[in-house]
């Protein structure tokens, strides 16, 4: 986001704002007051940042659930595909042999495939089941460094 998108967002901090209203005489003005106006700028620089952070996070996951939605048409779309394709060939295989029969033979690919890709699957979990080795030893090392006494 560019700046001037920023600051229509934020109108607040636009730079079009009196600065002399809000300005501060050094001279007049005590310790206490500059530090004052200082933190609430900061402060609602801060929220302003925030506010933003969540505008962006709320498109963002608009965008993503939009996404995921139409992933999950594609996986039924897809599912639909196969199941016809199995009815396709069930009734090829009908004009060779009873329907039982083509039905069968067919129910049974899908078991060699379904067998397979559960094995595979499997497999790939047990390789993933140690989380993050390298994480839970930088823990560890962070840990170790802050018992330690300082100086």
């Amino acid at each position: 986001m560019s700046g001037s998108e920023r600051l229509e967002t934020n109108p607040g901090l636009s730079l079009g704002q009196d600065s002399r209203r809000d300005s501060i005489n050094a001279e007049e003005s005590s310790l206490g007051e500059i530090v004052g106006k200082l933190m609430s700028d900061v402060s609602a620089l801060m929220r302003a940042e925030i506010a933003l952070a969540k505008a962006e996070a709320k498109e963002e996951a608009t965008q993503a659930g939009k996404g995921a939605g139409m992933l999950a048409g594609a996986g039924v779309a897809g599912h639909l595909v196969l199941v016809f394709l199995s009815l396709a060939l069930m009734f090829l295989l009908d004009a060779f042999m009873p329907i039982g029969w083509a039905a069968l033979i067919v129910a049974v690919l899908w078991g060699i495939a379904a067998a397979v890709l559960a094995s595979t699957g499997r497999k790939n979990l047990k390789k993933a089941t140690p989380p993050m080795q390298e994480t839970v030893e930088t823990l560890k090392e962070d840990a170790q460094w802050a018992k330690k006494p300082r100086g």
